[in-house]
């Protein structure tokens, strides 16, 4: 079955678990993956059972784009901080460029993320 990947910045996490909060009976019947303290976070507080893959900064974006490449992602929810610095942007622009050369609808805000989940 292919996952629906969930991703956030650390000053997205709160707009991230709140979106996930308001969509839990969509989510619901998918298998959802997200990096590590996305997961933690949302597993944590909503119990739903996100799996985790690996940490952001440490090559988790990189992981994500090979789960793309085989086949295992429907769609990625990535709540980016775009207002922010990271040092691991290269890997953030690697993820995108996959989803997007692999046809992999990629929301990377709230109103994005809206639409994907509607769309069946």
């Amino acid at each position: 079955m292919k996952s629906i990947a969930l991703i956030a910045h650390n000053n997205k996490k709160t707009e991230l678990l709140n979106w996930v909060k308001e969509n839990q009976e969509s989510l619901k019947g998918h298998t959802l993956i997200g990096t590590s303290n996305t997961s933690a976070l949302i597993n944590d507080i909503l119990g739903l059972n996100v799996q985790p893959f690996g940490h952001g900064p440490s090559g988790g974006d990189i992981l994500l784009a090979a789960k793309i490449l085989q086949g295992e992602v429907e769609k990625i929810i990535f709540f980016i901080d775009a207002e922010t610095p990271h040092g691991h942007e290269h890997d953030i622009q690697t993820l995108i460029r996959t989803a997007v050369l692999n046809n992999i609808p990629i929301a990377l805000n709230r109103a994005s993320a809206d639409l994907i989940v509607l769309e069946r």
